[in-house]
Parts: C-alpha cells; structure tokens; sequence
C-alpha cells in the first residue's frame, strides 16, 4: 500500500501555500516533490481583515471557507501534475486550514478552508481541523509540528531545539536519551517584521533582512517589549496575530525612534525570545531552524550571537528543506489519524490526554 502523504500548510505568515508530497515509506520520511502557490496581495489582505473583529464576519468567513478550499484543491491538482504522481497513490491530504482566530485561553481556534471541497475536487480523502480536539482535551491546540520533530529529528545523544520561524516562532525541546519532550510558541517570528515594513515600505516582508540592517537596535524599546506579559507566561503556551500586530507594537512605541530602527528591534526581538526560552531549558546542545525565518540573513545573525554556547544551523543539516517542514508536518498528522494514532503531545500542548486529532473527509 502507497505511503505517500500530502501536507498542506498555509501558516500566520499568510503569504500562501505550502503544498508536499512525502513518502512515508522512508525512514527518516523522504520529501518527493513540493509547491508554492503565492497568494494575491488581494486574497492576503482579505484573509487578514478577517483576523480582526470586524462587521459582517460570518458571511466573509463563509466566502473565503470555498475560495480557500477550491485554491487548496486547486494547488494539489498543480502538484501532482508537476510531480507525475496519481491521486490515486495519495493515501490522504493532511489540511492545516487558514488560521483566521486563535484564542486557546477561551478555548476556540479556527481554521478554514472547506475540506469537503479539497475531498471532492481532488478525490483524495482529507484530514484536518487538527487542533480543537487537543484544545477540547484542555490544550492550546498548538504547537502540534513538535510530534513530528520528536519521530524525524530527535537524537538519543544530544540536547536538540527545533525552531519554526513563521509568523509565529515555535520551539520544539527535544532532550538527550528521549526525556520528556517540551514545545510552545515564543513570540513573534515574522508578523511584526513583515507588518512593520509593509507600513513603511509597502513591501510584504524584509528580503534578507536588508532593511533591518541599515538600523539599529533600540534597547530601551526592546526592554519594553520583552518585558510584556506573553514572554513571561509559563508553558504551555501559544499565541498568534490577535495578540501580536501593529497595534500591540505601536502601544509600546516612544515618537522619536526611526521606522528603521524599530525594524532592526524587531528583529532583535524575535532572536533574543526564542533564545531565552531554549536557553532556559539547555545550556548545551544543538538548534535547527525552519520556516520562513530561515532566510532572514541578521535574524540568522542574531540568534546565533544570542545562542552561545549553542550552535545553529538550518534543518537543511538535517535532511530536510527549512522550507517544507511544517507542511511534511500535517501529512505526517494525516497519517497518524488514519493509523488511528495520536497526534499531540501532552506536555506540549497541555491537553489532559493524547488525542487522534482532525476531522476525516471520505473523498
């Protein structure tokens, strides 16, 4: 019976489609082929508005729920064209979903994406809205990506720390000899980077981090922003846009510091919390870093200079693209659900108990 698995992920960086084909017949999982569907500037703003309360949400959820789950379709026809792989060798898609709400602390979380409509379009069966069951078991429904670091990436001999760096940075602490396996969200990764410049410069996202370079650092405001209350909070714990955008920002802002300079903050900003964090759980061992983060040049800086004694590399080190991580993530969870196997980690997530997560929709 084929192994073969489809991830998609569209994450809080809302900038598109992450779509993979992975083997699971391969130890470690084997990446076969992949796809990025960028979205519009357009479809990116529409999928943002609906991230804050605003008039006439249901009817604008119910149209970006079909527009969404036809351009999922849509993306895994392009795939399996460009890969020459059936529909028919595809055991099941595993579906992230839009997140257009995340609120763990009132137990809702919400993602679309119609998944009836990925099943009928694609005759594939399809999986997902992975994170309510956890939170329905009393978890934050995320992260759930640090499962499937645990089965690729861990290693009996060394302290290892995974890092998604999305919209949302995560961590996964996977301890020497297969000790109890932590994970939570740190902060922002690139939300407010990509926001801030996007305000300035009406750019989508800092390439490389050139921006934030021609700044500098403004350590008054980074010890205002470190000093909020998310950084403090106990695991576990996870947050998204609701919570870190434009406006929780510009509430710490003093009037004199420069565009550029709260650019290099920011960036300063998501280094120095998702070091703190792993620092606080090793004072040795090695760090991996995927998602998009990956490809910010000073960010990279930074947390290395902010990671002594620690090394850091990108998962690339590992056998597997920064890039394509987190979708290999939710084939993976697909796989687990059809094997009727969990798909959350308790002292992760917080969840009372290990739960098969997400919906499954019969093609």
């Amino acid at each position: 019976m084929s192994e073969l698995y489809i991830g998609l992920m569209s994450g809080t960086s809302v900038d598109g489609i992450n779509a993979a084909v992975v083997n699971f017949g391969e130890n470690p999982p084997k990446l076969v082929h992949h796809y990025y569907y960028k979205f519009s500037s357009d479809l990116r703003q529409t999928i943002l508005r609906l991230c804050q309360p605003a008039p006439n949400e249901i009817k604008r959820m119910g149209d970006l729920d079909i527009l969404l789950g036809k351009l999922f379709a849509d993306t895994i026809h392009t795939l399996l064209e460009q890969s020459q792989i059936s529909a028919k060798q595809i055991r099941a898609i595993g579906s992230h979903g839009q997140t257009i709400r995340h609120h763990p602390n009132h137990q809702f979380t919400l993602q679309i994406g119609d998944p009836n409509i990925i099943a009928a379009e694609t005759g594939i069966t399809t999986i997902t809205d992975f994170r309510r069951r956890d939170i329905a078991h009393g978890g934050q429904g995320a992260p759930l990506a640090p499962a499937f670091h645990e089965a690729v990436f861990a290693k009996a001999e060394h302290h290892r720390a995974i890092v998604n760096i999305g919209g949302i940075a995560n961590i996964t602490l996977l301890p020497a000899a297969r000790q109890t396996i932590l994970g939570f969200d740190t902060g922002p990764g690139n939300t407010l980077l990509d926001a801030w410049i996007e305000k300035h410069l009406q750019q989508p996202y800092d390439q490389e981090g050139a921006w934030a370079r021609q700044g500098s650092i403004h350590k008054p405001l980074l010890e205002k922003l470190l000093a909020d209350r998310f950084f403090h909070l106990p695991a576990p714990k996870s947050t998204g846009r609701e919570y870190f955008n434009l406006g929780w920002l510009e509430n710490y802002l003093p009037p004199s510091v420069s565009p550029v300079n709260v650019q290099a903050t920011l960036v300063a900003l998501t280094a120095e919390s998702i070091m703190a964090n792993i620092k606080n759980y090793f004072k040795q061992g090695e760090i991996f870093i995927c998602g998009g983060g990956v490809h910010n040049k000073l960010l990279m800086e930074y947390l290395k200079i902010n990671a002594t004694p620690l090394s850091v590399h990108s998962t690339q080190e590992l056998g597997i693209d920064p890039d394509w991580v987190e979708a290999m993530a939710f084939a993976w969870l697909a796989k687990q659900t059809l094997a009727g196997q969990p798909g959350n980690i308790t002292t992760v997530t917080g969840a009372k108990q290990s739960a098969i997560l997400g919906g499954i929709y019969q093609a």
